[in-house]
């Protein structure tokens, strides 16, 4: 593969995860209600990501870097010039010889550039491949820091509203010590319980302004720069099934495949190195004219073509350079097969993440279903008899805790769709078991 032919490549592929044909990170297109807002907000993180990140733009000069071997490989060794002058000139029958000029030009065996430019040209596609990686992940990570902060903005939504409910409770509580129908403790004990809220608000604003510098350090961009983050992600209701995927397109085990196949290349150019070189000349002898005599072609120079053959007779270099790159072949063959491995290993352990998130939420909103029933029959108890409002602040608290769980379990669950997506290489799809 040519220089022009990997950079058309660079673009196509970078088009292609870039607009999700396939490819990898612009899932929220795909989302309900409030995510349309946040899908060109997501995709031009990771368009500042791609192109500012020190890491990417590292991997991207290391492929350039690697396109510059193939024109080294293939070009043919310079030519020797060699130039010599006679102190005490040399007689021949046509005069004396004053200076002879001689040119060389070796020629490798028969397709060993080819196969040096092979080897070269599949190491940078490698590079490219590593490149690819490099960039994917980057994304997974802008992505990932991008469903924490999400998570942060909805448990800060949950805490304020609840600081608002108990607010109203507090009013509700003094209205009932008013009518004589209530305890003064009641108002005290929400007191308390607001207490508790803002200062869990405070340590949430806290914890905002880390994650915020993450995300920004993962973009390259100063870190006070303020993230939209989008109000809500809706789950796009889909198949719980997973079918088996092969890992055969993910760039890692391309990359190894590419140093496989370029080890192999390396193998013909070891073997094709030990075969003898041939070199063609010329040699030029300015000769003077005889002054003694009167001969035939009196001080003509002469031109003397010249063909020499190296002669590879120590062998143990050339075997041992074709025994490296067979070795090299075999670590490859078992480096892929790690990989593979790998991903397949991590594949499932984020299924079971997908899964367990899925299960949290339903879980949490049945929750949340049933305490909200069970807090308005509470209420009407309270505001009937005057008793029980420490059971009604215990389920405002209780309810509280799903909506977090809820939150919690929608970050776990984006984010390890994230991480399944990058594992694959597959569009992003969102899926429940609703």
């Amino acid at each position: 593969m040519k220089r022009n032919k990997l950079k058309g490549l660079l673009k196509e592929t970078f088009t292609f995860h870039l607009w999700g044909l396939g490819g990898f990170f612009f899932f929220l297109p795909l989302l309900g209600v409030g995510g349309s807002a946040a899908a060109q907000n997501l995709e031009d993180y990771l368009m500042i990501a791609a192109e500012n990140n020190p890491g990417i733009q590292a991997a991207y000069a290391e492929f350039e870097a690697a396109l510059q071997q193939a024109p080294q490989v293939k070009s043919l060794p310079d030519p020797t010039l060699t130039v010599s002058a006679f102190g005490r000139m040399v007689e021949t029958r046509l005069g004396p010889q004053e200076a002879r000029f001689s040119l060389m030009q070796m020629f490798p065996w028969f397709g060993t550039l080819s196969a040096k430019e092979d080897a070269a040209t599949l190491m940078a596609e490698a590079r490219f491949q590593a490149y690819l990686d490099t960039r994917n992940e980057l994304f997974y990570k802008v992505s990932e820091q991008f469903f924490k902060l999400y998570e942060l903005e909805k448990q800060l939504q949950f805490q304020n509203d609840n600081v608002m409910i108990l607010q109203n409770y507090k009013d509700l509580a003094l209205a009932q010590v008013r009518s004589g129908n209530g305890a003064m403790a009641d108002v005290l004990q929400t007191d308390l319980v607001v207490e508790e809220t803002l200062t869990a608000t405070e340590i949430l604003e806290l914890q905002k302004r880390p994650l915020q510098t993450q995300f920004n350090v993962l973009l390259n961009r100063d870190k006070e720069t303020a993230v939209a983050i989008p109000d809500t992600l809706e789950v796009i209701p889909g198949s719980s099934e997973f079918e088996p995927v092969s890992f055969e397109e993910h760039p890692r085990i391309v990359e190894v495949e590419k140093r496989l196949s370029a080890a192999r290349s390396q193998e013909e150019v070891a073997r094709k190195e030990g075969m003898p070189k041939v070199g063609l000349g010329i040699d030029y002898v300015i000769i003077g004219e005889r002054m003694d005599m009167a001969v035939d072609n009196n001080g003509q120079d002469a031109v003397m073509p010249m063909l020499s053959v190296s002669l590879p007779i120590f062998r143990k270099k050339y075997k041992a350079a074709q025994k490296e790159a067979q070795f090299m072949q075999e670590s490859y063959a078992h480096q892929k097969e790690e990989v593979e491995n790998a991903l397949s290993s991590e594949y499932e352990s984020v299924i079971f993440e997908i899964e367990k998130s899925q299960k949290m939420l339903k879980l949490n909103r049945r929750q949340i279903e049933n305490m909200d029933r069970i807090l308005n029959l509470q209420l009407s108890s309270y505001r009937g008899e005057g008793s029980g409002f420490e059971e009604v602040l215990r389920i405002r608290q209780e309810l509280l805790r799903y909506q977090l769980e809820i939150a919690g379990a929608e970050k776990e669950y984006f984010t390890a769709i994230a991480r399944k997506n990058y594992i694959t290489g597959n569009s992003f799809e969102y899926e429940n078991q609703e």
